[in-house]
């Protein structure tokens, strides 16, 4: 079916989450965020803060965003940390992309991947920019999605010779680390830590999982923690770090912002897009040690979703309904 066929036919295409796992390629991603941060850092994108209802158990949070040549989408997303005795993912999503012309809605697709895919993505791109060249160490504290889909994304952007698992269940960390030769099943967060030349946090911890006195000078760090809780990094590393973000949004109280942001001066963090276009600072020196802490951001939706529906509409994938 050619594209302009698929555009034109009636109906709302919907994506299943097997069809979004097979049509969302992850290098492709890591490129259109690229894009998607250039955009936001240079005010052009239409992002509101974050708003989200609480049920006493989670939240149900919606994070609607326009990105110039990426699309307007909205994505309907909940966080139940405890899903996860119940064998649940603790987010769930669901993301709607409209024309940008009209407002029609053109597709429904699943966005659960695409959180676990775009966040790592966002992450990896993090390390690409700022962690040193020489990295070969990678530490990750987490075994679950986020965990999984870093130790995935990571990789492709450094030659790591070794990865490191940690979690507070060790059958997790080591289920994730026999999926990668390179990688081993540590005892503990600090022991992961130790000597890291990138270390990612993954966990939806309420309490800190790491302290800065266990980073070697020059690590990077990135941390995607849920923000509905406590802080997952401790406030030195925040402090002495230097600081990265997807948008200053991210200094906001949360829903929109995150918990180890709250108090500091926006002024203090540059944003993945300026050092992307020049106008910020990346690393500085090799002793430096930088950190990303990311909150999460409708451009890195829209530029999954949009990378999604693109190649759904060259292979005639999903299937159409009626929506009127």
């Amino acid at each position: 079916m050619a594209v302009s066929e698929s555009r034109d036919a009636g109906g709302l295409l919907v994506l299943s989450r097997a069809e979004v796992e097979r049509l969302l390629d992850l290098d492709a991603l890591l490129e259109e965020l690229v894009a998607a941060f250039r955009e936001v850092s240079a005010g052009r994108v239409s992002v509101p803060p974050r708003v989200a209802a609480s049920s006493g158990h989670g939240l149900l949070a919606v994070m609607p965003g326009y990105v110039p040549g990426l699309g307007l989408e909205s994505k309907l997303v909940s966080v139940f940390p405890g899903n996860h005795a119940r064998g649940l993912p603790s987010h769930q999503a669901l993301i709607v992309l409209f024309e940008e012309e009209t407002g029609r809605p053109l597709a429904l697709m699943d966005g659960t991947y695409i959180t676990a895919v775009r966040t790592a993505g966002s992450s990896a791109l993090s390390a690409r920019l700022l962690a040193r060249d020489d990295a070969r160490v990678l530490a990750i504290l987490g075994a679950g999605v986020q965990g999984r889909a870093h130790l995935e994304a990571l990789t492709r952007v450094r030659d790591f010779h070794e990865v490191r698992v940690a979690s507070r269940t060790r059958e997790h960390a080591e289920a994730l680390a026999s999926t990668d030769p390179r990688a081993r099943a540590m005892c503990s967060f600090e022991d992961a830590v130790r000597g890291a030349d990138v270390v990612c946090c993954c966990t939806d911890a309420a309490t800190p999982v790491l302290r800065y006195e266990w980073l070697a000078p020059g690590t990077h760090v990135t941390s995607v923690g849920a923000n509905q809780g406590g802080p997952e990094l401790d406030r030195e590393t925040v402090i002495r770090g230097s600081l990265f973000v997807e948008s200053r949004q991210a200094f906001s109280p949360p829903p929109a912002g995150c918990a180890e942001l709250q108090g500091l001066d926006p002024a203090t963090a540059t944003e993945l897009g300026e050092v992307l276009a020049g106008a910020g600072p990346g690393r500085r020196s090799p002793e430096e040690v930088t950190v990303f802490k990311s909150v999460g951001h409708a451009g890195e939706d829209a530029a999954a979703a949009h990378l999604v529906y693109e190649r759904a509409l060259r292979e005639g994938a999903g299937r159409r309904i009626a929506v009127s």
